[in-house]
This record gives structure tokens, C-alpha cells and sequence, in this order.
């Protein structure tokens, strides 16, 4: 997204400051490209995500603005609505939006897709990966889709407390505030082709923390909580297949970001999450 603006002339080095409206792990990746390209970088970011993921943007010399846990995406408070009034307020600015920008999905088409099927041969029959801004699973699924030899299903993730999934039926509990960083809105994000989408599973915070820390624990993958969804929906999406079909998860997230949350038992007890 950042050559792609640098291209077109979008955005100019030492001029231009980006803005980014983030639940973190986008927004570490624009400010790592900022820090080596010479941008100065305005990182709006839920109050929800963790301290971990503001650490690391304040060691790649972005300047983050929080934005409350609860608002909404109709409230003037909510990270993306932000980002669009200080774009409106700051000269030579401009908003790198994910949400939005077609590049996103284009991204991961033209590089983690073709590395899938590399790696599998083409030879795939499922996908499932979890939803935030929907870059990722919309340009894997459409290259998988175009390339694979045999007809493969996708399986998007999507947690209770979020209305992105498909039917409308499955959004249900819209109250409640999501713990779970990085997949999940209360609006469909434009860079998501839910076309793109066979089948929807609901996840939810406890078990999908519960399996991070399983996966952390007995397979050595030092996942965050958004894998843990992901890998939860592959175990039941992945009994309707045959044996012998394969099965790809999408594990996102490190735990990097989360060491002070969901690893920690006491965090995993003051919501509820350990029995």
C-alpha cells in the first residue's frame, strides 16, 4: 500500500505524514515502512488493543492516538472517523486506509497466495482464515479460487459481537465488547468481497483464547488470539472434508502483542476465561 501510494504520487517522503486508523498489526507494518521511507506516521487505535502493539509503534517513532473501546463506527470517536478529521486538520496529510484501499487485498493475491500454493502444490480443498479488514481472506480466496486444481471451499471466521458474516441470522450479540484483537467490526469493511466467502463460523473470545494458549502449548506456535479462532473453525469446518483433502489455517497474529494479556492467568481471569 505505501509503494503503491509513493507511485502514484500520493504521498511524498518527508513531506507527506500518513495517517492510519489500526487495530495494530497493519498499522505496525505502515509505521515500520514510514520509519525506513521517511514518513512521519499518526497511528489511530482503539483503546481495546494492547499495550504491547503501542510500545512497538512508539519504538518505530509513530505517534498514536487512542480512541475509546466502546464507540462505535457511527461515532465521531471511532478510530477510523479519527483519522478522517485530522487528515482534514493536518497539512500534507494523508490516510493509508485498509479498510478501503483496494491494494490491500492485492497485497496478499499477488505474495502469501502464491506461497500457499507453492507450498501446497495447488493441491488445496479448504481455507479458513479469521475476518478484520477482509484484505487477507479476499485476495488469498481469489487467487486460491483461480489457481487450485480442485474446487476449494473458504471459510471465514468472524466473532460474536461483530455483524461481518453471512446470513445476517449469524450476528447475533452485537453488545458485547470483544476481546479478541484483529478480526471482528460492527460494519463490513469496503476491501472485503464477501463473494468470496463459502461458509461463516462464529467464534467466540474464551475458546479462542483457550486454544492459542493450547497451540502455544503443545504445538510451539506462539500464536495470538485470532489464530486461536481461526484454528478452532478449521477443526469444525475441516469434518466435512474426505480423508486426504487438505485443510490451510490462517494463524495471523504473534504473541508478541499479547504477553500481557491472554497469556497471563490473572488477565484470563478478571473476564472470565479460565474455568
Amino acid at each position: 500500500m505505501i509503494e503503491e501510494a509513493e507511485s502514484t504520487g500520493f504521498i511524498t517522503p518527508n513531506v507527506t505524514t500518513i495517517i492510519a486508523p489500526t487495530s495494530g498489526n497493519t498499522g505496525i507494518g505502515i509505521a515500520l515502512a514510514a520509519a525506513v521511507k521517511g514518513y512521519k506516521v499518526i497511528i489511530t487505535m482503539s483503546e481495546k488493543m494492547s499495550q504491547e502493539k503501542v510500545d512497538t509503534l512508539k519504538a518505530l517513532g509513530a505517534e498514536i492516538i487512542r480512541t475509546p473501546a466502546e464507540a462505535t463506527s457511527e461515532s465521531p470517536e471511532f478510530h477510523i472517523n479519527v483519522a478522517k478529521r485530522l487528515c482534514n486538520e493536518i497539512s500534507n496529510s494523508v490516510i493509508i486506509d485498509q479498510y478501503n484501499n483496494q491494494y490491500n487485498p492485492i497485497s496478499l493475491y499477488d505474495t502469501i497466495a502464491k506461497e500457499i500454493l507453492q507450498a501446497c502444490d495447488g493441491k488445496i480443498d479448504m481455507l479458513v482464515a479469521g475476518v478484520g479488514t477482509g484484505g487477507t481472506i479476499t485476495g488469498i480466496a481469489k487467487k486460491l479460487k483461480e489457481k487450485c486444481i480442485n474446487p476449494i471451499q473458504i471459510v471465514g471466521v468472524d466473532p460474536l459481537g461483530s455483524n461481518v458474516a453471512l446470513p445476517e441470522s449469524l450476528n447475533t450479540n452485537m453488545e458485547c465488547l470483544r476481546q479478541v484483537e484483529g478480526i471482528g467490526h460492527d460494519f463490513v469493511p469496503n476491501v472485503l468481497d464477501r463473494t468470496c466467502v463459502d461458509k461463516w463460523i462464529k467464534s467466540d473470545d474464551k475458546s479462542s483464547f483457550l486454544m492459542a494458549r493450547q497451540l502455544i502449548c503443545e504445538e510451539g506456535l506462539l500464536c495470538g488470539g485470532s489464530s486461536g479462532a481461526a484454528m478452532l473453525a478449521a477443526i469444525q469446518a475441516a469434518k466435512d472434508l474426505k480423508p486426504h483433502q487438505r485443510c490451510v489455517v490462517i494463524l495471523p497474529d504473534s504473541v508478541r502483542n499479547y504477553m500481557t494479556k491472554f497469556l497471563s492467568d490473572d488477565w484470563m481471569s478478571k473476564f472470565g476465561f479460565l474455568n
